[in-house]
């Protein structure tokens, strides 16, 4: 079903996106990101996990409550954290130590293991859990395969863009499948550095553009966000301005590391899983880090698309955006939430008692739900944050 849906998305995604021109390494990496026949049982691509609109595990969001982590290409097998969306990844910095902050910043994954949009596009097709391919050769294979019907294109752009004639090389010689192993993670990573993933195209977005106003309700949703509510101290919400004058629409994040104090699991799909120390839980940064300062820190995600990417937090724990607004409001008050999974390091600073009302939890909500694309088609009048 899955791969049906997948090879459904690369053509007919949504109408916003229709109006995008790709260029020839951009289309490449689509084809390659929507491609089930890259995966041990052919069952599964990048966009199985990371499906439009919001980019996020569609059986996650369908089912918050039970389906937190996704599901491999080998039946039974399962992630231990919850997909975080693939859209605006792109604008990560690469994983580095500031010092003048004193802390870790950008990388991709939760815990930041991979310090580029590219090198991230590598792990999945070779993890175990995810789509279980036995090498790069091995992945070179299936997108060569005389039954991929995408074997056309696939030779047509590798010729254009990398001048490779796919068919011709020699596989069984390593140092020429890592290249063109190379190549497809970053054709994956120009694809998703377009703007088919990165639209600003959210009814803030038409806001801060004059096109569109807020409802009252998100109007002091967005006035607590960046007050009462402190959200905006880790979600920068501040629009910018490019040098001709044009606007630079926020992230939502900082692309910092922080321990929220989220509970562990109960779902029995991870429940018997380990402690997971998140970035603290690298051994390379374990070994600089002999306090443990960084244990239980994850990263945190950007919250444009987050009312389409349930559930939330790096476990699932939270199944609406109510639940996880709430745990940030009330979070440290004894007997309102489990303890928390790592008890180190966790943020009372910036989160916990609150004293945010429902109906300012739900305005808050509110507000975080024109931050999904789609409203309309991308803005051209914008000037796009640099890439890393």
């Amino acid at each position: 079903m899955y791969a049906i849906l997948t090879l459904l998305c690369l053509f007919v995604w949504c109408l916003p996106a229709a109006a995008i021109q790709l260029t020839p390494k951009e289309e490449l990496g689509k084809l390659l990101y929507f491609d089930p026949q890259l995966s041990l049982e052919k069952n599964q691509s990048c966009s199985t996990c990371h499906m439009p609109p919001g980019f996020a595990d569609p059986e996650n969001v369908a089912n918050p409550r039970q389906s937190v982590v996704s599901k491999g290409s080998v039946p039974g097998k399962l992630g231990t954290r919850n997909t975080p969306s693939a859209a605006y990844a792109a604008f990560s910095p690469h994983f580095h130590w500031n010092g003048a902050e004193g802390m870790y910043i950008g990388g991709q994954f939760w815990d930041g293991r991979e310090p580029t949009l590219k090198a991230q596009a590598k792990g999945p097709f070779l993890n175990p859990v995810e789509m279980a391919m036995i090498s790069p050769r091995s992945v070179k294979e299936a997108v060569r395969h005389p039954d991929n019907p995408l074997l056309p294109n696939y030779r047509q752009l590798f010729e254009q863009v990398y001048k490779v004639a796919l068919n011709d090389v020699n596989l069984a010689e390593p140092l020429v499948a890592e290249m063109l192993y190379d190549m497809a993670a970053d054709a994956i990573a120009a694809y998703e550095k377009s703007r088919e993933l990165n639209q600003f195209s959210s009814k803030y977005d038409y806001m801060l553009a004059g096109k569109a106003k807020l409802t009252a309700q998100e109007r002091r949703g967005l006035q607590l966000f960046n007050g009462k509510g402190l959200c905006n101290k880790c979600h920068i919400s501040t629009p910018l301005k490019g040098p001709d004058g044009s606007m630079i629409p926020p992230l939502f994040t900082d692309f910092t590391y922080d321990n929220l104090g989220i509970p562990r699991s109960t779902n029995p799909a991870i429940t018997q899983a380990p402690t997971d120390l998140g970035l603290g839980g690298r051994p390379e940064i374990a070994a600089l880090d002999p306090k443990g300062l960084q244990k239980g820190k994850f990263k945190v995600p950007t919250l444009r698309n987050i009312a389409l990417t349930a559930p939330y937090g790096h476990n699932g724990y939270f199944a609406t955006l109510t639940e996880i607004v709430d745990f940030y409001n009330t979070a440290g008050i004894r007997g309102r939430w489990p303890k928390p999974e790592v008890p180190q390091n966790v943020n009372r600073e910036e989160m916990g008692n609150l004293k945010l009302t429902k109906s300012e939890v739900a305005a808050i909500v509110a507000f975080m739900q024109t931050l999904s694309d789609g409203y309309g088609k991308p803005l051209p009048n914008i000037t796009l944050p640099p890439f890393p």
